[in-house]
């Protein structure tokens, strides 16, 4: 199957720039929010969890700490990802590799984000004070929000099976970050990939899990839009 851009994806269906600037908006929105409230340390200074993220202090420093915390989540990264991508396709629309790769990352990521937050994350997670406002917005409205959108409103004809493994290039410069940054600050994003307690070989097969559950999901929108092209090219 040629890696290109199908023909099909010249005609949009009407009200498709509203689509898109709907769902980028909600995506930045979403984002913004959360980083501006972490500035502003509205989500309160309770006592971290042993090796994960929340013990930032205060002043300049637990301003930066809160931010690169936040800026340092998957969840963060996938609805920028899908912000970013949305903003490619409004304003240039060209169906390059760079917005075709995006495109994928951001839907498989927001997925896969949505996925993970209530199959193993909602469950632990007590919501208080402005989380109930944005953990919903990040991990609920703006995935839902993002497939509808894509079902949608497409584009169609831009997620190839040559693309799939794309889909995994910036999750793993994500994880390559969170790593990284854990290994100097000693805390993580999440429990289950808490070095501390668990060791580099757990956190290791966790990851390996959830890369091949976003590979999954990257294969299961090829095939969608594969059977979406051949319902319109009967048309």
């Amino acid at each position: 199957m040629a890696d290109r851009v199908h023909p099909a994806s010249a005609s949009r269906p009407r009200g498709t720039g509203l689509a898109w600037g709907l769902n980028e908006a909600v995506a930045w929105g979403g984002v913004v929010v959360t980083l501006v409230l972490s500035a502003a340390n509205a989500y309160g200074g309770g006592a971290a969890e042993p090796g994960l993220y929340g013990d930032t202090g205060d002043g300049l420093h637990g301003l930066l700490a809160r931010l690169t915390d936040s800026l340092s989540y998957f969840t963060i990264w996938s609805n920028i990802v899908v912000a970013l991508s949305l903003t490619l396709l409004r304003l240039r629309r060209r169906g390059d590799l760079l917005e075709r790769v995006l495109r994928l990352d951001g839907l498989m990521m927001i997925v896969v984000t949505a996925v993970v937050y209530r199959v193993v994350l909602a469950p632990a997670v007590d919501l208080e004070g402005w989380s109930y406002l944005t953990d919903p917005w990040l991990h609920v409205v703006t995935p839902a929000l993002t497939v509808v959108v894509w079902l949608g409103w497409g584009p169609r004809g831009q997620v190839t099976l040559r693309l799939v493994p794309a889909a995994l290039a910036v999750p793993l410069v994500w994880v390559g970050w969170m790593l990284a940054r854990g290994a100097v600050i000693g805390s993580y994003p999440y429990g289950f990939v808490n070095v501390s307690e668990h060791g580099y070989a757990a956190v290791f097969a966790a990851i390996g899990a959830v890369l091949v559950v976003g590979l999954v999901v990257a294969v299961v929108l090829w095939f969608a839009e594969w059977l979406a092209l051949r319902v319109l090219s009967r048309r």
